[in-house]
């Protein structure tokens, strides 16, 4: 990747956050403990894509830090994996992580649901999200036609029947990580092979 397609002027490109560090690589790595390389795996703030990396000798990492996947003096080599490339305890972590990203930006999955547009004459992005059928749907833009919605609160007040607006995000974006054969994506960048 070249620095022009690694620039991004609002400096979330790259941003990414760690699942899991290895420090004495994977174990299913058959090579004398002396030759493996520290590894890490991390999922992008921005594109919740997922990354394994290796990591460079002098970076002081841990599970939770955030960082620029493209900072050299951070990680040596940086390549896309697929949900089941990760390791257990990057699983495991992958929940709390998707969470946080929503937490902290809150407003940008806010305005999801103040945004959200038909994908088919039948479809709605917004019922791709569990639980909402064409009822809620309907109850959401009209809703937001009125006023749009500033928080996840006040979309769970305004909004009846939207139990736990955030769950619902974050479930749906777990979903598009771990399956490979959803026919419709909003939230998760996949390169087609």
């Amino acid at each position: 990747m070249s620095d022009d397609e690694r620039d991004d002027s609002d400096g979330t490109r790259g941003q990414a956050v760690v699942l899991d560090v290895l420090p004495h690589g994977r174990t299913e790595d058959d090579r004398p403990q002396y030759q493996k390389q520290p590894v890490g795996f991390a999922l992008d703030t921005e594109e919740f894509v997922l990354y394994e990396m290796i990591v460079a000798d002098d970076a002081d990492i841990a599970i939770g830090d955030y960082f620029d996947l493209y900072d050299a003096g951070f990680a040596e080599r940086v390549n896309e994996v697929d949900y089941d490339d990760l390791p257990s305890g990057a699983r495991s972590e992958l929940d709390y992580a998707v969470e946080d990203v929503v937490d902290d930006n809150e407003q940008r999955f806010v305005d999801f649901y103040n945004d959200a547009q038909p994908i088919t004459l039948r479809l709605h992005q917004l019922n791709l999200l569990p639980g909402i059928g064409k009822k809620l749907r309907n109850t959401i833009l009209d809703e937001r036609e009125r006023k749009p919605f500033e928080s996840f609160e006040e979309l769970e007040s305004r909004v009846g029947g939207l139990h736990s607006p955030k769950e619902t995000l974050v479930e749906r974006i777990l979903e598009e990580i771990k399956e490979d054969d959803l026919k419709y994506r909003t939230f998760v960048r996949r390169d087609e092979q």
